[in-house]
């Protein structure tokens, strides 16, 4: 078949501003480990919300295209491609990709951690103006890098689901790997209800929580945590959080708490509602610095502070596992909107900075 030679992509040039349709070029070869893949779904996340938005940005950032959460069918690949796993790809197979690692540096070869790769890469480290143009999810096209972690998708796998593991479920399922085991019938309290924070409360339900508080809003989010496990929910627009959290547990507080919201009181609340001995997760704090808590009080309840990053291609695997065994359990195609095209990805962002949608799903071949 003929190979593209461009792609359409809805490129960031402004923060805060909408996306613009542009039309970039496509590598005329495709590197040795490398692939280039046609977009089948693309999940926004809130840290491209936080892009947008500018919360998140460095200089010399933009222009660049957005979605780190994607899926999609091989059109050609590089000599000796293969997946994280070793399995040989082939075109037409459908893979998801972790960031790119080096292999070679302190993160990873001695503390054999890929979320610690000094020269990590994420299709939105990219700008669009510069080789190789396209390597992220609002695409229609993209070209997914030597050092880029792919893994071979299995059928039973929704391609929402699968992107959404690509970085929200990753990032979940690490943050618990990192806090320790949930103790059966134990108390959690997970701060946030965007998409991390509600399929967090699934996870702590799974894992054996005997009690899950989920906190954020609005109402609808609320709503829906309740439906994926939350055995109480805390509006943190109706009152003090941690006092509500307190009066929920007989003034014990949680076992666990995940924070997966990131405001500025994230951290006095965790610390205040967290019970003796507990252990706080801290792993949605972007942006700046949080407001200020007094370290007293971990060493009085000996709390154990907890920060988890991202996750990797094997926090990725077990993802698309944890899909696997628990397709079931609860309905996870309620998290997602109704998928639209690349020439609506403005409106979906904006949707979701309002908090209207938990997670827009972009389709390029619309």
């Amino acid at each position: 078949m003929t190979l593209p030679t461009t792609t359409r992509a809805a490129v960031l040039t402004e923060h805060g501003r909408p996306l613009t349709l542009q039309e970039l070029p496509l590598p005329a070869e495709i590197a040795p480990g490398a692939a280039l893949v046609r977009i089948a779904v693309s999940t926004l996340c809130g840290t491209d919300i936080e892009i947008w938005e500018g919360r998140m940005t460095f200089p010399g950032m933009l222009p660049m295209v957005l979605g780190h959460e994607m899926v999609g069918e091989i059109v050609a690949l590089g000599d000796g491609t293969v997946d994280a796993l070793g399995r040989p790809l082939g075109v037409g197979d459908r893979i998801g990709w972790s960031e790119s690692t080096c292999g070679e540096c302190y993160g990873c070869v001695v503390l054999r951690e890929p979320v610690h790769c000094s020269r990590r890469g994420y299709g939105f480290l990219q700008r669009s103006d510069v080789p190789p143009y396209a390597t992220a999810g609002l695409s229609e096209y993209a070209y997914v890098t030597p050092g880029a972690a792919k893994l071979l998708l299995p059928p039973t796998v929704k391609d929402t689901w699968a992107s959404m593991a690509g970085c929200a479920a990753k990032t979940v399922l690490r943050a618990f790997e990192r806090g320790g085991r949930i103790r059966p019938g134990s108390t959690v309290v997970v701060q946030g209800s965007g998409a991390l924070g509600i399929f967090a409360t699934a996870v702590a339900k799974i894992s054996g929580a005997g009690r899950v508080i989920t906190v954020g809003a609005p109402a609808a989010r609320l709503e829906l945590a309740a439906r994926f496990g939350a055995d109480a929910v805390v509006d943190f627009r109706e009152g003090p959080v941690a006092a509500q959290v307190l009066e929920l547990t007989d003034g014990h507080g949680a076992d666990h708490v995940f924070d997966f919201a990131g405001s500025p009181a994230v951290g006095p609340d965790a610390v205040e509602m967290a019970a003796r001995r507990g252990t706080v997760v801290i792993v949605g704090s972007t942006g700046p610095a949080g407001d200020a808590f007094p370290i007293s009080t971990v060493m009085g309840k000996e709390l154990t502070l907890v920060g988890s990053l991202n996750g990797d291609i094997a926090d990725y695997a077990r993802s698309i596992d944890f899909f696997q065994a628990f397709a079931d359990r609860f309905p996870w195609d309620d998290l997602f909107s109704a998928p639209v095209g690349l020439d609506q990805a403005s409106a979906k962002i904006a949707d979701m900075h309002r908090l209207d949608e938990v997670k827009a799903v972009i389709d390029p071949r619309r």
